[in-house]
């Protein structure tokens, strides 16, 4: 059994040793550029003190080199941990919702036709609402138009606005909630687009 053994090893020991030796002739050149690299020994079987052919491992991979595994975020101290999570899964935050413009329920400046419609119904209310500046009284209407707008159903908040906007020099702190009120009836069907 031991002889057997001994004849395969020396059988393949010469074998090796003509593969290595043609192989060396022919591209001493190649052979000896080779030499140096680490391709040169990764292919090159490799014989055992004993006398018996061993295979050479495979080189470790670089683990200075990036993984390709997309999957895999890196933790705080740079191996790859968990898969980074899906964007689109299902338990992802939704996008937030984009914060609606300054001038958002701000009507245009009304023509002339529309000026002096707003003008009657707030005079229709009170004369000293306008106090003979419709242009004031306009602006302050599409900043009610505005509010309104804005809280749609907070009639309380809304009353207390048109009071603070509409006044007076008779008048300074407001006309009184019921007029306030009829002033946001009046904008609404005239100015102000309905509201949501």
């Amino acid at each position: 059994m031991r002889t057997r053994l001994l004849a395969a090893t020396l059988t393949a020991l010469a074998a090796v040793s003509l593969a290595a030796c043609s192989g060396s002739g022919s591209d001493s050149g190649k052979a000896t550029a080779a030499a140096g690299s680490p391709t040169a020994s990764a292919t090159t079987p490799a014989t055992s003190p004993t006398g018996a052919t061993t295979t050479p491992e495979a080189p470790a991979p670089d683990s200075a080199a990036p993984t390709t595994d997309s999957t895999a975020a890196p933790t705080a101290d740079g191996t790859a941990g968990a898969p980074a999570p899906d964007a689109g899964a299902s338990g992802a935050p939704a996008p937030a919702k984009p914060a609606p413009p300054a001038d958002a329920g701000l009507p245009a400046k009304p023509g002339t036709d529309l000026t002096a419609k707003l003008v009657s119904a707030l005079d229709a209310i009170d004369p000293a609402i306008v106090g003979g500046k419709p242009e004031q009284a306009v602006d302050r209407a599409r900043n009610q138009c505005q509010s309104m707008y804005q809280f749609p159903k907070d009639k309380q908040k809304l009353v207390e606005l048109a009071g603070q906007r509409f006044t007076s020099a008779d008048h300074p702190q407001g006309f009184g909630p019921d007029t306030a009120a009829k002033i946001n009836d009046a904008l609404l069907a005239t100015l102000c687009p309905p509201t949501r």
